[in-house]
């Protein structure tokens, strides 16, 4: 399979012709790059996770253009629900229903919920709209690899997978949406992003986040081994521990690098010299930049070091994608 990469002046007619004919896209949106297919096409639906080699007991997400649309994909809506819908959407979030008849279980993975999300990218809405049905889509990289966040990223991963890729830049989020929970007692965060807890409990007043042991995952990201490079990768709890690492690691023959806040690498800079990736000057950088810098240090070296970038608001977010990706190793 050829795989082609073109603009929305260029493609958008092509792509919408695919999605109409039972294939997949890969379209931009904000947060991560989607691979997409038409969400009411069970066939279409599985050539997603053959594409990716995604395990089928993994729910999708259905992208949306047009708020209207959940009251066909979601019955029994609460009100909460729609305050979050309201506040946040369109957005980087995803919120988890009940769904309706019309969802596919290849989409649901048999569950009786689904996951809605109005994306912000107009890269993305000119897409759903011009194929006139929603669209699932998961993150358009092969399973528990990197989340793209360039065109370029998904045709390196994804090659030969996928007959298109539509082009729309850079993702100015970063990392993959916050997806909460509308069917519980209490609204539940099932993965953590840019919409952070605090900014939900002044929408809901009561919010939790999950944790336990997942059995059946109702969201993406919540089973499985997810954003992890090709090579190691550890977290390192402070910058002394970082430089330790990094020179353990070069003793030993390998070619390190530190992916770090601007401060960080200022501190360690005064009087050390080494490979780094900045990942800028606040969180919000960091969120924007970390997937980005994890796909450069995967290419040009083979072991990464990442500093702990906390548990306060988006860095807890960011921190929930480094842990996965590093296994839970920390130095």
């Amino acid at each position: 399979m050829q795989t082609e990469i073109l603009t929305i002046e260029n493609g958008l007619d092509k792509a919408a012709e695919l999605i109409k004919n039972g294939d997949v896209v890969v379209f931009p949106t904000e947060t991560v790059y989607g691979l997409g297919a038409n969400a009411f096409d069970a066939q279409a639906v599985r050539k997603i996770f053959q594409a990716k080699g995604r395990p089928m007991d993994n729910p999708l997400i259905v992208h949306i253009a047009d708020i209207k649309d959940i009251d066909k994909l979601a019955v029994d809506v609460s009100d909460s629900a729609r305050k979050v819908i309201q506040k946040f959407m369109p957005g980087a979030i995803t919120v988890i229903l009940k769904k309706s008849e019309l969802i596919p279980n290849e989409v649901s993975a048999g569950l009786s919920t689904v996951g809605i999300r109005f994306p912000s990218h107009p890269v993305a809405q000119a897409f759903i709209k011009a194929c006139g049905v929603p669209i699932a889509a998961p993150s358009a990289n092969t399973s528990t690899k990197i989340s793209p966040t360039t065109a370029e990223h998904v045709y390196e991963d994804m090659q030969g997978r996928v007959p298109l890729i539509l082009q729309g830049g850079s993702c100015q989020v970063g990392i993959e949406s916050t997806i909460v929970d509308m069917t519980t007692d209490i609204p539940t965060i099932l993965r953590p992003g840019a919409i952070t807890p605090n900014m939900l409990a002044k929408v809901l007043g009561e919010v939790k986040t999950f944790s336990g042991k997942i059995v059946v995952a109702k969201a993406p990201g919540m089973k499985y081994k997810h954003y992890a490079p090709d090579c190691d990768m550890v977290v390192a709890e402070s910058e002394e521990h970082a430089w330790a690492k990094y020179q353990e690691s070069k003793n030993a023959g390998q070619n390190p690098v530190i992916l770090a806040r601007k401060d960080y690498l200022d501190r360690l800079n005064q009087n050390n010299q080494f490979e780094y990736i900045n990942l800028g000057e606040s969180n919000e950088e960091v969120m924007r930049n970390i997937y980005s810098a994890m796909h450069t240090a995967q290419d040009k070296y083979n072991f990464i070091i990442c500093q702990d970038f906390g548990d306060e608001g988006v860095a807890s977010s960011v921190m929930n994608r480094v842990n996965k990706a590093s296994g839970g190793k920390r130095v």
